[in-house]
């Protein structure tokens, strides 16, 4: 399978994990997500700065900065994996 198809069939897989994970983790995922997916964060910073989740999604993100798609996507892979047990 191509890395696109694995990342695919993992985005699939954290739909049905046994069990919720942590939300630093669900972060994790996000964030290899975005990356994998649209590439850099070019996006503003949320404006309102009480909203904790949109301005730790959008740091979390911002942080793989430079991070190529396909690295993203493996360490997406992987971590479902991981989490799959």
């Amino acid at each position: 399978m191509e890395t696109k198809e694995l990342f695919e069939k993992a985005v699939k897989d954290s739909e049905s994990l046994s069990e919720r994970p942590s939300n630093d983790t669900l972060l994790q995922l996000y964030a290899l997500y975005k990356q994998a997916s649209e590439g850099d964060n070019l996006k503003e910073a949320p404006e309102n700065p009480f909203d904790f989740v949109k301005k730790a999604k959008h740091e979390a993100w911002l942080a793989l900065k430079g991070k190529s798609n396909d690295d993203a996507m493996q360490e997406y892979i992987q971590l479902v994996e991981k989490l799959k047990g």
